[in-house]
């Protein structure tokens, strides 16, 4: 059987996220539990970074948080794809 995952408003959801979402059912239950918007700021979160070893902490913190019904990315200034006002805290 299939688990159901909800997906982001803009993003789509990297295969990696995907298979540590659905390992965990209480996970898996806290993110489909996430509006659309919520989604789309964990997954922009996640792959916005360059390292692959920032990308790893991203999503072991993304699980932890998730775990602790945390339901965004703490001190993270939004989405710049899909917040304009958020683009100046990125580097072009």
């Amino acid at each position: 059987m299939t688990k159901k995952i909800e997906t982001g408003i803009l993003h789509d959801l990297p295969e990696d996220m995907e298979q540590v979402l659905t390992s965990d059912e209480q996970i898996l239950a806290n993110w489909n539990n996430l509006t659309p918007i919520q989604r789309n700021e964990w997954i922009c979160w996640v792959t916005i970074v360059k390292k692959s070893e920032t990308r790893a902490k991203h999503i072991d913190r993304m699980v932890n948080d998730l775990k602790e019904g945390k339901r965004q990315p703490c001190c993270w200034p939004g989405c710049p794809h899909r917040r304009s006002n958020a683009e100046k805290w990125f580097k072009k």
